[in-house]
């Protein structure tokens, strides 16, 4: 073979290792952004390409560069509830050891149902009770016996007594309920009291009379003979919070003049209660 026909020969076999280089070696050289090019046009056409490509990205990054951050949203939920009234401000937290009472009074917050409503029932010594849809009319005699038209199953928690500033789920009396289910709205406040061994010993006697079983564990004797509450209604009404602020709030809405046991309405308070109920997202925080 001549000295050409040498040279002609070791060409065509360069161009055919050159075809046959696996795609992958192509790719793995170019850059990412430019790896939709092509990459066979001359260096003008690389070029003006590539121009071209950074202005067509220009517009998204120019809208990511301006679009504003927006402001953070607080969070859906909070076991801290502010209760005002005009007698001061009082904080309540709401326990997850009673899901569906925590949920129920989330969501009756949410839909504006206990704000407007009154505290239409005080004994002084004894408890506040308020969240009746019905005392947000003129009518004062029907008052304690509304609600949101459902009623909650009972959540009782041995741990959950009802001591001062307990918050709990007013019901009907057993003889019409008695699984013991909770009021769809109505709530109490207990404002108690403190008591002795002796009448902690009538109470048992009297509860027994229903219950042959029930006791008043010492536990619970020690507390109640040092700190104030309603021993009587434990494992019988749902608790489901406390009270954590404005324990004086309290003390005055008990101490409001009302019109005792023998006018009608009973115990209601002679100037209206009312409350207004909204969620504190960042309390304790």
């Amino acid at each position: 073979m001549s000295h050409s026909g040498h040279l002609l020969m070791m060409a065509v076999l360069a161009l055919l290792a050159a075809c046959q280089r696996p795609a992958g070696e192509q790719v793995d050289a170019v850059a990412p952004e430019l790896t939709q090019q092509d990459t066979s046009a001359s260096a003008a056409q690389d070029e003006a390409a590539s121009d071209a490509a950074q202005d067509e990205a220009l517009p998204d990054a120019a809208q990511e560069a301006v679009t504003e951050v927006p402001a953070p949203t607080p969070p859906d939920v909070t076991n801290y509830y502010e209760i005002t009234t005009p007698m001061g401000r009082m904080v309540v937290h709401l326990y997850d050891e009673t899901p569906g009472h925590r949920d129920n009074f989330r969501k009756l917050v949410a839909e504006g149902v206990l704000s407007g409503t009154l505290f239409h029932r005080v004994m002084n010594g004894f408890m506040i009770q308020g969240g009746d849809p019905n005392s947000k009319d003129d009518d004062p005699n029907n008052d304690g016996g509304g609600g949101p038209g459902y009623t909650i199953e009972a959540e009782f928690d041995a741990r959950l007594i009802h001591k001062r500033g307990a918050l709990a789920a007013a019901r009907q009396g057993d003889q019409v309920n008695p699984e013991r289910r909770s009021s769809g709205s109505q709530f109490y406040i207990v404002h108690g009291r403190q008591w002795t061994d002796d009448e902690l010993d009538q109470l048992e006697l009297q509860a027994r009379q229903e219950n042959p079983e029930f006791s008043i564990t010492a536990e619970r004797r020690t507390f109640y003979t040092s700190n104030a509450g309603t021993p009587f209604l434990d494992d019988s009404y749902t608790v489901f919070g406390e009270l954590v602020e404005g324990f004086d709030v309290l003390d005055a809405i008990a101490a409001t003049p009302t019109t005792g046991n023998y006018r009608q309405p009973p115990n209601r308070p002679i100037e209206d209660v009312p409350m207004t109920v909204r969620p504190l997202y960042d309390y304790g925080k």
